[in-house]
């Protein structure tokens, strides 16, 4: 390894065409760090074969670990036997891991980026083998860190809460939106919507199809409001099915209107954009966020929105946003026909929206972030001088 400083990066969530939450996270912080600091050499550890496209500036040097990390005992083995012997070999300055997964086995100095500990509030929303291994590690990992940064300062008091560490060494680093969710011309709109909607207003839900991300009340409570309104609005729901949608589909066969909800799947990010920015307002009700990345992205495309008013989603949507019970389905049915029959209320979140989006950007998100890795790397250098080293 050379004699510059080096930060290896735990970038196994950097896959082509699935950046979603996580790998969004550590594309967008990494691209800006990388290019911002071609002083420093970055060592990306992939578990699997990379695209070209995540290797950013001549700085960075791909480097793949067997195996591929996506079962608990993979996870174990990755992290604390190729990734472990690959930190104690070459003995990078910093490790990084953008997923809250540390390795316990090195004593390199380590930066994780824990975006939420939802399992700790919902553990039957994770199977078995993977709840085990988040309850053993993840303190651990906590504990172990240098530095935390994580997504909002709700999931910074819950992490302070759960696993007693210092609040003083856990930074608040928020997420951006993607540049291509900007607002819609009229003309994308009446095309986005012919394309998707038969041509008629939607609502849109972004997001995997999850237990925790509480699908199954938005189809109940999208039923009650086509009951309640007789219109002709449609519902987009636009993500992939990642664990556990049996009760999902039992809800849409049984539902009236189930000719009006639309299930989209995964969608470029470019058409994504498009499809978000033609809505007519946002649904995201999930149980438990850690930051919730589509209020975001709504209120970058002018779209208004409807969201939970628990954990951090208060925190990301402020008061452009109608807030609601996600447990009660009247409550976000109620909140849908509200955003129908009251256009003044509905220029009047975009409106708030425009000025809530401006706390939330890939470059701060970036600037803060390496500022949390500048620390580590100061505190080393002064161990290293105080070593005599």
């Amino acid at each position: 390894m050379s004699k510059r400083k080096a930060i290896a990066v735990n970038t196994r969530f950097l896959i082509k065409n699935k950046l979603e939450g996580i790998g969004l996270f550590t594309y967008e912080s990494l691209k800006r760090i990388t290019k911002s600091h071609p002083e420093i050499d970055f060592y990306f550890l992939f578990d699997r074969k990379f695209d070209q496209e995540f290797i950013f500036s001549q700085n960075v040097h791909p480097v793949v670990l067997f195996p591929q990390a996506r079962h608990p005992f993979l996870w174990y083995w990755w992290f604390e036997i190729s990734v472990a012997r690959w930190l104690n070999k070459n003995k990078p300055d910093l490790f990084l891991s953008t997923d809250g997964y540390g390795c316990l086995n090195s004593n390199v100095s380590q930066v994780l980026v824990i975006h939420d500990i939802a399992f700790e509030h919902f553990p039957e929303h994770v199977s078995f083998l993977a709840r085990k291994y988040y309850q053993y590690f993840m303190p651990r990992f906590a504990a172990k860190a240098n530095r935390i940064a994580t997504v909002s300062s709700f999931s910074k008091q819950d992490i302070v809460s759960h696993y007693h560490v210092s609040a003083e060494k856990i930074d608040v680093v928020y997420n951006g939106a993607k540049e291509v969710y900007k607002p819609a011309t009229d003309a994308l709109k009446i095309s986005v919507k012919q394309k998707y909607a038969e041509g008629k207003n939607y609502f849109v839900y972004v997001g995997s199809i999850h237990p925790r991300k509480n699908v199954k009340r938005l189809l109940l409570a999208f039923e009650q409001f086509k009951q309640a309104t007789n219109s002709d609005f449609k519902l987009l729901i636009v993500g992939r099915k990642a664990w556990n949608f049996t009760d999902v589909n039992e809800a849409y066969s049984k539902m009236k209107f189930k000719e009006d909800v639309k299930f989209i799947g995964h969608i470029p990010p470019n058409e994504l954009g498009e499809i978000v920015a033609s809505a007519f307002a946002m649904v995201y009700v999930s149980l438990f966020e850690g930051f919730g990345i589509p209020i975001v992205e709504a209120m970058s495309c002018e779209v208004p929105v409807i969201a939970s008013n628990i954990s951090s989603m208060p925190e990301a949507a402020g008061d452009a946003a109608l807030l609601v019970n996600p447990n009660s389905i009247e409550e976000i049915s109620s909140a849908m026909k509200k955003m129908v029959e009251d256009s003044a209320l509905r220029s009047s979140l975009i409106e708030k929206g425009k000025i809530q989006i401006k706390k939330f950007n890939w470059d701060l998100t970036a600037k803060i972030l390496w500022s949390s890795c500048e620390g580590c790397l100061h505190q080393r250098s002064d161990k290293q001088i105080l070593d005599g080293g």
